[in-house]
């Protein structure tokens, strides 16, 4: 049994999917369902036998407690977080009381518990803390990527709210001896992503015919990570990697931010034309640029690679077009999550809903 916090997340229900998919290992999911959250990513294993689902708070302590006891997992995966730049410039203080405060109590109920197990069940425990490339600050263009000895240099809320979740990790092994491991990922991408990410946010607005909008220059380099091969790699990091260590996944795949729009502009031309051929790259529009805008994220996955036989599958344009047809082919799912206070947090970061 494994127990998964923020299960109903875009990543954290991509991972439910594939491990349920591929392994007949049970699984738990605990999550508050906040406003990215989704219950409908899930509804495919609903019903299926290895899948349990709790609604809770990873803060709620004895609720952990109880459910550590009671499920026995031989491993937390922890994804539930909140996420996002732009929301934590507004309303940082909920993005430390999730991603440290949260992380911190997770920290103290796993400790407890692993502290209770029979040696050998102790000594096979990991906690699995899934965190970002944004604690490691902005590369500039000539700068290599970032390896996991690179330092923190975090520069948004939301990045210093996990850098500081990271150290509490890294802390809860090194003086309790919980076998932790932590992941870096780059920016990741695919189905069933909240559309307050770029991806996602571009598909919505440009179906809508509405302004696309790009941070300043749009220049702004990411490594974009297909979601499944993120899944792939945690996968990895449970079955072979070593408590104390950290691993960055990346996707091999540097792109500015203008090019991105751009490829999803011509994936909407070839699947979805619009009359009299008009492009939809003309409905990119430059906005002023975010409070604080990382210029570049570069991953180094030499070590991952090397140690746990880990790399990257799926091919950016691949990937982006497979994307892009899900959206499409998934109104239904869209039309659920573009209502209401997500319409509220378009006026209010765009002017536009």
């Amino acid at each position: 049994m494994l127990l998964v916090t923020g299960g109903c997340g875009f990543i954290g229900s991509a991972f439910i999917l594939q491990w349920l998919a591929q392994s007949s290992e049970p699984l738990l999911n605990l999550d508050l369902i906040t406003y990215a959250g989704n219950p409908h990513n899930l509804d495919s294993v609903a019903t299926h036998p290895g899948y349990h689902f709790v609604h809770g708070d990873i803060g709620d302590s004895a609720l952990v407690a109880g459910l550590l006891a009671q499920h026995r997992p031989r491993a937390i995966v922890h994804f539930a977080a909140e996420s996002h730049v732009d929301r934590s410039s507004a309303g940082p203080l909920a993005f430390v009381q999730t991603n440290v405060v949260g992380t911190l109590k997770l920290l103290e109920a796993a400790c407890a518990y692993q502290g209770s197990l029979p040696a050998q069940q102790a000594a096979a425990f990991r906690f699995i803390n899934v965190s970002t490339d944004e604690v490691y600050g902005s590369l500039e263009p000539g700068d290599p990527p970032f390896t996991e000895l690179h330092r923190y240099q975090p520069n948004s809320p939301y990045s210093a709210s996990k850098a500081g979740a990271d150290h509490l990790v890294r802390a809860w092994h090194h003086t309790y001896g919980l076998p932790t491991i932590s992941t870096h990922c780059s920016n990741n991408y695919g189905p069933r992503q909240f559309p307050e990410k770029l991806i996602p946010l571009v598909i919505h607005k440009a179906l809508g015919g509405l302004p696309l909008p790009v941070y300043g220059d749009g220049l702004q380099v990411r490594d974009w990570l297909h979601v499944d091969d993120h899944c792939a790699a945690l996968r990895a990091v449970l079955e072979k990697g070593q408590p104390g260590q950290t691993y960055n996944i990346g996707g091999r795949s540097e792109r500015t931010n203008l090019t991105v729009v751009r490829t999803v502009c011509a994936t909407l031309d070839e699947l979805r034309p619009l009359p009299g051929g008009r492009k939809y790259a003309e409905q990119i529009s430059h906005v002023t640029d975010r409070k604080g805008h990382d210029r570049r994220y570069a991953i180094d996955d030499r070590k991952i690679s090397s140690e746990l036989g880990w790399s990257p599958r799926v091919a950016f344009e691949q990937g982006m077009r497979d994307t892009v047809a899900w959206y499409l082919d998934n109104p239904q799912w869209v039309q659920g999550v573009t209502t209401g206070s997500y319409r509220q947090w378009l006026t209010q970061q765009y002017g536009t809903a």
